[in-house]
């Protein structure tokens, strides 16, 4: 086969570019403090430094605070843990505490300050680590680790305690800088960093990030499956160092083939995307569960864009721009990780997928379940079929599947067969799904597998079904190939397939966003920056005017006071026309009836301000006027939006537009800074995709023009962070390709 953390953010470093992600100081960058051209134009960071973890995970020199050799104390046990930990990464360890003279014949000092040397970690086994920063900050030492729990994870009081442990790590960087000031992982953690890994295993290998330690355990285990793992980093509440600092270390390491992850909460957006643009710039896979998919805080904002995003939306989106592949189960992470880790990258484009089997009910079977989850099977062309059906029996079917009826067991057709499919063009990947042991068949399958792995560049996988998994076949032959993934469930196999696949075409491809984001306001922002006003809902007309700086495209239109000043605009604006009550209020006006369409005379458009006006009055909303609106033909209403994520800052929406688009609630989210690609991907996403394309004889939208309008807004979400909370076009009416799109509507919320 190839404690709890609620983490927040603590400091808000937009525009001041004075701190960064999680309250921290700006970050270095290879060990330089940021500079003003390292944040983007909404004043967060560009770049984030890699933390030199070294030192933490293969010290010179250890102190335990608090260690004994009492028996029966919760200490004894960690500290003779310690202990041989050190005796195999080759570190010295020095025991602390004010009572005893020695702790298992070491001798043993009272007190930090007491230190025969300068240690590069220090382990606290005491209840309240707060008193012992400023000591090991002043010690010069590295690393602590706080095992204590009572902080974030139960409640205000603790959170606020874990403040105070927070701040003081702070001073100490303030004081002593990044590259040698204190570092601290937990509170609330535990000593899973501290293991004993295997080091007899080869080929690229899994480093482990958890925020449960007990979770991490089944991917450990898979060591007994001949799985190599470098690295666990147990990062409990993350008052300081974090999860994004070790995916951002790991990710340099030249041993890690992947990163596996088990998230509970992302203690900084910004942080966690830098991190992961990190791992894709080197190609190095991060694949992770992220629990909280269902109970995401519900938005309660005025516009369609905040309703429509729920928290796990954006999480997940975030996660796909940066090529984070995200699983549901421990399961999943094990198997998806290791196939990630340890399988070369695709030939080529080749992302065929051929199925072996010797049943053709199995091979049918996992057919199907691969090509509703995406990947692609190709027919094999009638030669390459004429040349199996030398091997294999006329009436077996080869197209793929490939049933052979039973693999040959007393000659050397089987492993020709193998190597026939492998020798395809349009086959990047065999699988083998064998549901059963069936020796000898299945014990000279998995060997003519195995043999024919070691010979290709392509991916072979196997899928032993057995739910006894002592087989030789098995345990020896399968588990012991590193060029072969071997999997126990059909599900499992082909997420991890699918993943290997879509990771690869996506670094492939892959430029990183924050190489272009914009640093410095656009000739717009000031004249976007006076229509803002503070903590109220914009108008209509004054959002249309935001737009408008944006240059983004609106109807003609005029605002109009009076039935008068009406039908004046009316003949200025052409008929045609719609009329709208434009007020700060008036956040659905077609509910309320303030919408009429399709006037085509003076005397309509009269009567109308009229009803306009006393519908208004009648509903108790305050109006700023009555905008006569050029009536815009018919094309694709979208929606394109703004709403503010707690965890990432400004995110951006497209999706079905109009009247339905709660019901409908087709849409696709990013997170600032992204491209062209990206905005069109999000198209891409869409079930309602083809609707751009063109059905039932209308003409295609103009795709080009409404991604100019995604990138348009993204500018304004950026460069206005500060000042707007949600922006909502709705309708965005695309209109055929090469006429452009038009805002028909739109809502604005100042912060």
């Amino acid at each position: 086969m190839l404690g709890s953390t609620h983490g927040t953010l603590t400091t808000d470093s937009r525009r001041t570019g004075v701190v960064a992600c999680g309250g921290q100081p700006a970050p270095a960058v290879h060990g330089r403090p940021a500079a003003t051209d390292d944040l983007d134009v909404s004043g967060r960071p560009l770049y984030a430094g890699v933390p030199d973890l070294d030192r933490f995970f293969r010290p010179e020199s250890v102190a335990v605070v608090g260690a004994s050799d009492a028996e029966g104390r919760p200490n004894t046990g960690i500290t003779r843990q310690l202990l041989a930990w050190a005796g195999r990464v080759g570190a010295r360890l020095h025991p602390v505490h004010p009572a005893r003279e020695s702790v298992f014949g070491l001798p043993c000092v009272p007190s930090v300050a007491d230190l025969p040397e300068q240690v590069d970690l220090a382990v606290l086994l005491v209840a309240d680590p707060l008193p012992l920063i400023e000591q090991l900050a002043d010690a010069k030492v590295r690393f602590a680790v706080a095992f204590a729990s009572g902080f974030a994870e139960t409640g205000a009081e603790g959170a606020a305690a874990q403040e105070r442990l927070a701040e003081a790590v702070r001073r100490s960087l303030r004081r002593s800088g990044p590259r040698s000031g204190l570092r601290l992982l937990g509170p609330n953690t535990n000593l899973n960093a501290f293991e004993e890994f295997r080091d007899d295993l080869e080929g690229p290998a899994i480093a482990l990030i958890t925020q449960s330690g007990h979770q991490g355990r089944p991917l450990f285990a898979l060591q007994e499956l001949g799985i190599r793992l470098s690295h666990w980093a147990p990062t409990g509440n993350e008052a300081d160092l974090e999860s994004a600092d070790f995916i951002s270390y790991f990710a340099e390491r030249p041993e890690v083939g992947a990163i596996a992850c088990y998230l509970e909460g992302l203690k900084d957006g910004r942080s966690f995307l830098l991190a992961a643009d990190r791992a894709a710039r080197r190609g190095v896979p991060v694949v992770a569960v992220k629990v909280g998919r269902t109970g995401a805080g519900a938005r309660t904002a005025a516009s369609h864009t905040g309703k429509l995003t729920g928290a796990d939306a954006v999480v997940d989106a975030a996660m796909r721009q940066y090529g984070v592949v995200r699983v549901d189960g421990l399961d999943e992470l094990q198997d998806t990780a290791a196939l990630l880790a340890r399988a070369r990258p695709p030939a080529g484009s080749c992302d065929g997928v051929a199925v072996y089997s010797i049943s053709g009910g199995t091979g049918a079977h996992f057919c199907d379940l691969a090509t509703e989850a995406g990947l692609h099977l190709p027919a094999l062309s009638a030669a390459k079929q004429a040349e199996l059906h030398r091997w294999i029996p006329e009436y077996l079917d080869v197209t793929n599947p490939i049933d052979n009826g039973g693999h040959p067991v007393g000659d050397w057709r089987g492993r020709r067969i193998i190597d026939a499919i492998l020798a395809d063009p349009a086959v990047g990947v065999l699988v083998c799904p064998i549901t059963g042991p069936f020796p000898p068949m299945s014990d000279r399958l998995a060997r003519d597998l195995v043999d024919a792995a070691e010979e290709t560049d392509k991916l072979v996988c196997v899928v032993w079904g057995s739910p006894v998994g002592t087989e030789s076949a098995y345990r020896e032959t399968l588990l012991g190939s590193s060029r072969v993934a071997t999997f126990r469930t059909f599900a499992n196999c082909i997420t991890a397939v699918r993943a290997h696949l879509d990771h690869a075409r996506f670094a492939a491809a892959y430029r990183s966003p924050f190489d272009e984001a914009p640093r410095t306001p656009s000739p717009s922002f000031r004249k976007a920056q006076a229509l803002m006003r503070p903590g109220s809902r914009l108008s209509e007309h004054a959002a249309k005017q935001l737009l408008r700086a944006y240059g983004i495209r609106v109807p003609r239109e005029q605002l109009v006071t009076s039935a008068a000043a009406a039908v004046r605009a009316a003949g200025l604006v052409g008929y045609p026309v719609v009329m709208k009550a434009s007020g700060a209020r008036l956040a659905h006006k077609t509910e309320l009836g303030l919408v009429r369409i399709g006037l085509t005379s003076a005397s309509q458009v009269r009567d109308t301000y009229r009803e306009l006006t006393d519908t208004a009055r009648y509903e108790d909303v305050p109006l700023d006027g009555v905008l006569v609106c050029q009536m815009v033909e018919p094309g694709v209403e979208m929606v394109v939006g703004v709403a503010q994520d707690d965890l990432f800052g400004p995110t951006v929406t497209v999706g079905l537009g109009g009247v339905l688009v709660e019901v409908l609630r087709d849409t696709a989210v990013r997170v600032p800074p992204f491209g062209e690609e990206q905005a069109r991907s999000m198209l891409d996403e869409l079930r309602g995709r083809a609707l751009l394309d063109g059905v039932r004889g209308r003409p295609p939208a103009d795709l080009d023009a409404l991604v100019e309008v995604v990138l348009r807004v993204q500018r304004m979400a950026l460069e206005l962070d500060g000042d707007l909370s949600e922006l909502d076009i709705n309708p965005l009416m695309v209109l055929p390709r090469g006429q452009g799109a038009v805002a028909l509507d739109a809502l604005a919320v100042c912060r």
